[in-house]
C-alpha cells in the first residue's frame, strides 16, 4: 500500500477514488515531564507508537476498499487540558496502476 501526503503518486495513474478514510489512535494518557532526556525521548516514542497506531488503522480502512494507495494524507496531533492526546490521519483511497 503506497501512502503520501501528495495528491498523486509519481508514474502512476490514478484510475478509480474509492473514498475519504481515517485512521485513529485510541486516547492516550501522557504525563512525562520534559526535564530529562530520557522522558523527552520517552514522550516522542509515545507519539510515534500512536502514529504507527493510527496510520495501520487508515491503512486497514484503505484495504477494505480495495485501494492500493492512500493519497493526500493529513496528520493531526490534539491533546486536551488533562494529557490525553489522540492522532488522527485522513487522506483519500485510490486505486492507481503499478
Amino acid at each position: 500500500m503506497v501512502l503520501t501526503t501528495t495528491n498523486s503518486i509519481e508514474g502512476h495513474q490514478i484510475k478509480d477514488y474509492l473514498g475519504i478514510v481515517t485512521g485513529v489512535s485510541t486516547n492516550q494518557k501522557t504525563s512525562f515531564s520534559f526535564k530529562t532526556e530520557k522522558n523527552k525521548q520517552l514522550y516522542r516514542d509515545f507519539i510515534n507508537d500512536a502514529k504507527e497506531e493510527a496510520f495501520q488503522d487508515l491503512t486497514d480502512n484503505a484495504s477494505k476498499l480495495k485501494a492500493n494507495a492512500v493519497v493526500g494524507i493529513r496528520l493531526d496531533i490534539e491533546m486536551s487540558s488533562t494529557s490525553y492526546f489522540f492522532v488522527s490521519v485522513t487522506g483519500t483511497a485510490v486505486k492507481v496502476s503499478l
